[in-house]
């Protein structure tokens, strides 16, 4: 097998509208293609970020919780590089998203905060 890269990540979501506008006004994913699927009540929105595809959300009705605390086993969270982690922080708190306290990753010393998209997915920046 030779993998060339990561494709893209799928997020399927509770409230669409809430997490299409999470997505794009706040992260700042570009919309590639939005399509609603009536066979299945479902939207699939392809989201890029710098020209790449990367993100795949998914509506369905009646979606069960994902746990998440104590921590689930499978994904645990996906992180996004930022260049000031100060600044991205403030820039999610005045979106109204509330983040958790910087912290230093231990073995790079590298700056890192976590918060939750809509439906409570565990999200990371971590400082290039």
């Amino acid at each position: 097998m030779n993998l060339r890269r990561l494709h893209h990540i799928a997020i399927i979501c509770n409230d669409y509208q809430r997490s299409k506008k999470f997505y794009t006004e706040v992260m700042g994913f570009e919309v590639l293609q939005e399509v609603y699927r009536e066979e299945r009540d479902s939207y699939k929105l392809d989201l890029s970020f710098h020209g790449e595809y990367l993100i795949e959300l998914f509506s369905f009705p009646n979606t069960p919780e994902r746990p998440s605390y104590p921590e689930a086993r499978g994904l645990r969270h996906l992180c996004f590089a930022v260049d000031n982690i100060e600044e991205a922080k403030q820039q999610l708190n005045d979106e109204g998203v509330e983040t958790g306290e910087i912290m230093i990753d231990p073995h790079t010393n590298k700056r890192f905060v976590f918060f939750e998209d809509p439906d409570q997915l565990p999200l990371e920046l971590y400082e290039l």
